[in-house]
């Protein structure tokens, strides 16, 4: 027998309400999706970065001019986590000085529509003044 929650909602789909056993948590668990996707866009800076990215593989120069303001370690710890949590590849290329380069994983295209989606929502519930 199928359990209620999996499979067969007793209402209709709604957005925002997965059809996922891991929705009906009853606290923040380190397992769910969406505190997956909060943690690695954590840290002021990091949607920047990643939209930087989004438009073309950099060097930490490239992003260093990009965003002027951003501290280098900021940048490299942004970089470093971003890294760890799956969402760019960094490559060392050769010559001098050597260069090294990051560029989004797969995973890390798939978080466009996210910071798009984002956007949107922060663009239609803008704060009263």
């Amino acid at each position: 027998m199928t359990h209620q929650t999996v499979g067969h909602p007793s209402h209709p789909l709604r957005p925002g309400l997965p059809d996922d056993p891991l929705a009906q948590v009853t606290e923040p668990t380190p397992h769910c999706p969406v505190e997956i996707t909060l943690a690695a866009l954590r840290g002021r800076w990091t949607t920047l970065v990643i939209r930087e990215l989004l438009q073309a593989d950099r060097t930490f120069t490239e992003l260093r001019q990009a965003l002027p303001t951003l501290s280098d370690k900021v940048l490299s710890d942004r970089l470093a986590h971003l890294t760890e949590a799956g969402v760019l590849d960094r490559s060392r290329r050769p010559g001098w000085p050597p260069r090294t380069h990051y560029s989004l994983t797969p995973a890390g295209r798939r978080l466009g529509p996210v910071l798009q989606a984002l956007w949107d929502w922060g663009a239609q519930h803008q704060p009263p003044s």
